[in-house]
């Protein structure tokens, strides 16, 4: 048994809490912090209701390595849940440095002042983690996390050589909200306004935002146009696994939404330079954030599901061969055993899955790792067990 740190009260770190405290055999104390306590309190509130476990709260302002590193003295926790915001994966990271801290997230790092997210921060951290003894694993949520961990089956037990990989990300719920985000909405609207890019024969290749689209059929939802994002799990699982050729990632949006999003970043809502209102300094997208309704606030109303997947080609035993491999998530049901809604649980559930693979020596190595470097068998039987059930289709034709 092992103590554990939560940084971040928002969907995710809701899920992440519950699901812990499900498994007093493995988490003996959890601490959730954040920087408004308040929200903790009312997670804390809710898993005593649900589990009858006690979890303690702190305040944090995890921009701060010094305020961490005196929380984690605090609580001496075997390994800190990073599902803070990506700006702060950092100092987070400083401060678990300090204190020879474990450290686990669901988002790599970005910086405030630019809409860019790549490893080569966090990944510069190995050899300092390496000598400290401590790991880091990096993206441990769906998308990434799980979508890295399917690569991963599929090349142990279904592949000699990945050649094409596309990820695909459908979310058919209806929340029956006019504009919303199913996750932070300042880091969302950053992701979907950047370039797209995909790798391609050796090298990366960019587009403009959501300018590449096409219907994708997902299992028990049908058709669904989706759009070609860059996605982070794409830079890790190319360096991993060399012999892909190509790699997109493909993400489904609503018409009313892309109509929103477009109108938004029209009249400069979706900026992230500051401008001068009244002579404060404005953020216009952390303002529109402000506004949008909270993410963790979508779930009692919403209704259908999510489905995530790895579409491969590649050869084995000499032979051509497709594989997909998929999780479909409910809504309801979601809000029914947790409270909250799939895209929150999708990512909470699997930090939850690798901060037990950690704590059970499963996964640990000293250094900073990607889920894809571990074997994934255990965490894909884990996911059976804890919510996020997995189906194959092998041999079908793939968009590709």
């Amino acid at each position: 048994m092992k103590n554990v740190l939560i940084i971040g009260a928002g969907g995710v770190g809701s899920v992440v809490a519950h699901k812990c405290a499900l498994l007093k055999d493995i988490f003996s104390k959890i601490v959730l912090a954040s920087r408004t306590k308040t929200k903790c309190d009312v997670i804390a509130g809710s898993v005593k209701q649900k589990t009858g476990v006690e979890i303690l709260t702190n305040q944090v302002d995890a921009d701060n390595p010094a305020e961490v590193v005196a929380l984690i003295k605090k609580h001496n926790p075997f390994l800190v849940i990073n599902v803070a915001l990506p700006y702060q994966d950092l100092p987070i990271m400083d401060a678990c440095l300090e204190t020879k801290t474990h450290y686990l997230d669901t988002a790599n790092y970005e910086p405030k002042d630019e809409a860019k997210f790549e490893y080569k921060w966090q990944w510069a951290y190995r050899d300092r983690f390496e000598r400290a003894g401590i790991m880091a694993l990096l993206g441990c949520g769906f998308d990434p996390g799980v979508t890295g961990v399917f690569t991963a089956y599929a090349d142990k037990h279904h592949f000699d050589e990945i050649q094409y990989l596309d990820i695909v990300d459908c979310n058919a719920g209806d929340h029956g909200k006019a504009f919303a985000t199913n996750f932070n909405p300042e880091i969302n609207i950053r992701e979907i306004t950047q370039k797209g890019k995909y790798w391609e024969n050796g090298k990366w290749i960019e587009v403009d935002p959501l300018s590449i689209h096409k219907p994708i059929e997902y299992p028990e939802i049908g058709k669904r146009e989706s759009y070609l994002l860059f996605h982070e799990e794409l830079e890790s699982l190319t360096k991993n696994f060399p012999s892909i050729k190509r790699a997109r990632f493909w993400m489904t949006f609503g018409q009313e939404y892309l109509t929103h999003l477009r109108v938004l970043q029209n009249v400069g809502m979706t900026s992230i330079k500051p401008i001068d209102f009244g002579g404060t300094k404005v953020v216009p997208l952390e303002f529109l954030k402000a506004l949008l309704p909270e993410p963790s606030s979508l779930g009692e109303n919403y209704k259908g599901k999510t489905s995530i997947g790895c579409q491969i080609k590649g050869i084995q035993g000499g032979k051509e061969k497709t594989y997909y491999i998929y999780n479909n998530c409910d809504h309801a049901m979601v809000f029914e055993e947790i409270g909250a809604q799939a895209v929150a649980y999708t990512t909470g559930v699997p930090a939850m899955i690798g901060a037990k693979m950690m704590i059970e020596n499963k996964w640990m190595k000293s250094g900073v790792y990607n889920v894809e470097e571990f074997d994934p068998d255990p965490f894909m039987d884990d996911l059976n067990k804890f919510g996020l059930p997995w189906n194959e289709l092998v041999n079908i034709e793939l968009p590709h």
